[in-house]
Parts: structure tokens; sequence; C-alpha cells
């Protein structure tokens, strides 16, 4: 079971990378690209809400989260658009992950959550 919420995950993956390419097509209207960008960017970046090494919590968000917000955004696209979008992302799913980006994006992460914990305090200091 587990093995099939992990497949089920890397679809969703490929398919919020499906999404962000969309977001990037003319022909996709401006709140389907800001709503698709954003659900591409939680899908695609290695912190996630609930971490994927808790069993079976750790995939809710890619089981059931993630596909009611990608159903929501696919609406508006139109289905060629997103037809290309989807073989652009399984051809580039097959390449390798590139680690150097995962560690630059929890970088960013990591520094957010310093910078906002530091203005927090210093909210509070006064």
């Amino acid at each position: 079971m587990l093995k099939r919420l992990s497949e089920w995950a890397r679809l969703i993956r490929r398919e919020a990378h499906a999404l962000y390419i969309a977001a990037r097509h003319p022909r996709t209207p401006w709140y389907a690209k800001v709503l698709a960008i954003a659900i591409a960017a939680y899908a695609l970046s290695p912190i996630d809400l609930i971490p994927d090494f808790i069993p079976a919590l750790g995939l809710l968000d890619e089981v059931v989260l993630m596909p009611l917000a990608i159903a929501g955004v696919l609406m508006p696209v139109p289905d060629d658009v997103m037809a290309e979008s989807r073989a652009t992302a399984a051809a580039a799913s097959e390449r390798p992950v590139s680690r150097a980006a995962a560690v630059v994006i929890a970088l960013i992460w990591v520094a957010a959550i310093a910078a906002s914990g530091w203005l927090f305090y210093r909210y509070l200091a006064h």
C-alpha cells in the first residue's frame, strides 16, 4: 500500500510540474497562472506540510490535498495547453534530479523562517 501511495505522490508531483509549465503559457488565464505557480511551488518544494517520512500521514498532502488543488486549477487551463505541458513534464521527470537545487530551496526556506522569527522577536521586544 505504501508503494502505491508513493507512486501516486510521484504522479501528483509530475502533474504539479505540468501546471507550472502551463502557468508560463500565454493562453493560460492570469488567475490560473497565480494558483498554478503556488501549487507547483508547494508540490515541488522539498519541505512539506506533513513530512513524507511519517508513515501514511506523510503522504496525506500529496494524496488528498494536492489532487484537490490541482483539479481546481485545471478547469480554466485550455486542454491543449495541459496536454503539451504534461508531455513536457513527463520528459523532464526522466532526467536526473538536482540535489543542489533542493539544497538551495531548503536554505531559502530556512532563511525565510529565521527572518520571520527575528522580525517576530523584534516586534515583541518593543
